[in-house]
């Protein structure tokens, strides 16, 4: 039996009441899906009911093969070690003992003389060099996650589940995942926001609040798809909203009629000459004829209202973010920032950064980039003032804002609306109501507190408050589409390309920076000079 995965009629709900999947119908073969859908739809909820982590409330998951999960926050222990992580501790306990001549017959007779070379080509297919006895906890959290998934490899299962499986990794680390699922032939379920791990995939699977949708083809087909839905939804709104004039028009017409017949009886029977009983014949028949127009008329118009809601709604969910802000002012020869040679770090004589010298002038957008542990965080908390250079000077020679993946610029205690207030004090509240809306944050959508907000629409709030009213020249960010959903990358990338100012980014995200439009980079090689 070909390997397959079987969602029946699945329903589940989150501990607080809310449906996350209602009669679900789904299935995966044996070829690589992408799994996409906004924050909070269900996406790491569905890979648990296929893992068994979690039981459906009503409906089966049925599972034809054997399953390899990667999930996006892995605990380790100190002791645990690569080795452990591939489950082979033991069996390469034996091969020391064969070597050191210490083996019992039986040891050497169970011994797999291949393993060590398997184990390294498993690593070697995620770009990671490190011996089986490597401890995880002196890894980062890039490599531990490559090492995840080198052991899942190891394995060959049929199906590998995996969860934001480039996350937290540099660009080298990004590429071997990339590479790694364009070669895999067998099953995969990917969680990912990653739209260049993405264009790898057989299938694209949308998670929406009103179930699940299987487009065939990689991420880019699927965008075409989304397009031409959104194409035709556009189309079907223009023609009910249409069909909703010309349904008032006649009504409108059709009153009028019947009240000038109405007029014309009544003249005619003022001037005498009609029997009684006819009088009250024309009368029954005119209101019969009134009541009835009526209800054919609210029956056609309620028809075009549905039709046009029905359209709008789809526009609403298909619709990007598209915004437009007010100009920074931003001369093109005026000189932002200048770092001369910048020595800096965490701990005594052992400096993450050295001797950095560059000048960002006008509205330039550089992209800082370099390997996990190179500097380019260290870079960003020297330009904002909370790390002091040990050597050497950081001028910032204009206001700026800096957005952290935290967005902690923002008081979690308080709404959007009051952190726009805080932040713009020269606005009126028109402005603010404005600004907010310009970045999908309408009505009491505004007055939502921060500390309830998902990561999408937290940096989308950070940026409404800094973008919104009197943009400052410079914008630091660092690393904003982490644990963003594609349509929240897609909004960020909207407000960031109508920004005219400076702009300062970390982000190992190549389709985010061609989005936004980067015209310089800076790669840090991390106690060494940025290149």
């Amino acid at each position: 039996m070909p390997a397959s995965i079987t969602l029946s009629q699945v329903s589940w709900s989150a501990p607080d009441g809310r449906s996350l999947f209602s009669n679900l119908d789904l299935s995966f073969g044996a070829e690589r899906t992408g799994l996409v859908g906004r924050n909070g739809v269900g996406k790491t909820t569905l890979l648990k009911l296929v893992s068994g982590d979690i039981q459906p409330h009503s409906g089966t998951v049925s599972v034809g093969g054997s399953l390899g999960v990667l999930r996006q926050n892995v605990q380790v222990a100190p002791e645990e070690t690569v080795a452990d992580l591939f489950g082979v501790t033991d069996a390469l306990a034996i091969l020391r003992r064969a070597e050191a001549g210490e083996a019992t017959s039986d040891e050497l007779a169970s011994a797999d003389w291949m393993l060590e070379a398997r184990i390294a080509a498993a690593l070697n297919r995620t770009g990671l060099d490190a011996p089986p006895e490597t401890p995880l906890a002196v890894l980062s959290g890039g490599q531990r996650t490559r090492a995840g998934l080198a052991a899942l490899v190891f394995t060959e299962p049929d199906f590998l589940l995996l969860d934001e499986p480039t996350n937290n990794l540099d660009r080298e680390g990004r590429e071997a995942v990339i590479a790694l699922i364009s070669g895999w032939r067998a099953g995969a379920i990917i969680v990912s926001h990653d739209r260049e791990l993405l264009d790898s995939v057989d299938a694209i699977v949308e998670l929406t609040s009103l179930g699940a949708t299987r487009y065939g083809g990689n991420w880019s087909h699927y965008r075409e798809r989304k397009a031409l839905e959104l194409a035709a939804a556009q189309h079907d709104l223009t023609e009910a909203e249409k069909r909703m004039a010309e349904v008032a028009k006649k009504a409108q017409a059709t009153v009028e009629r019947q009240a000038h017949r109405d007029s014309t009886g009544r003249k005619v029977a003022a001037k005498g000459g009609i029997p009684r009983i006819m009088l009250g014949g024309m009368k029954e028949r005119s209101e019969t004829t009134g009541g009835g127009n009526a209800r054919l008329a609210d029956r056609r118009r309620a028809e075009a209202m549905e039709e046009a809601t029905a359209a709008r709604g789809k526009i609403e969910i298909l619709q990007p973010l598209s915004v437009t802000l007010p100009p920074t002012g931003l001369p093109a020869s005026k000189i932002v920032l200048r770092i001369d040679g910048v020595t800096s770090g965490y701990q005594p004589d052992d400096p993450v950064i050295r001797d950095l010298s560059f000048d960002m002038t006008g509205p330039e957008r550089i992209a800082v980039t370099g390997r996990n542990g190179s500097g380019k965080t260290t870079l960003l908390a020297l330009v904002a003032g909370a790390l002091k250079p040990w050597a050497g000077t950081v001028s910032v020679m204009t206001a700026f804002s800096m957005l952290d993946q935290k967005v902690s610029l923002l008081d979690p205690s308080a709404s959007i609306r009051d952190n726009f207030r805080w932040i713009n004090p020269q606005a009126d509240e028109n402005t603010c109501r404005a600004a907010l809306a310009r970045f999908m944050f309408r009505a009491d959508a505004a007055l939502q507190t921060v500390s309830t907000l998902s990561g999408g629409q937290l940096l989308r709030a950070g940026l409404a408050c800094v973008l919104g009213s009197a943009p400052p020249p410079l914008l630091i960010l660092d690393e904003p589409t982490n644990h963003l959903d594609i349509d929240s990358i897609a909004a960020v990338e909207a407000g960031l390309r109508a920004y005219d100012g400076a702009l300062l980014v970390v982000s190992h995200d190549e389709t985010f920076l061609r989005s936004i439009g980067i015209t310089r980079r800076l790669e840090l090689l991390g106690g060494e000079r940025a290149g």
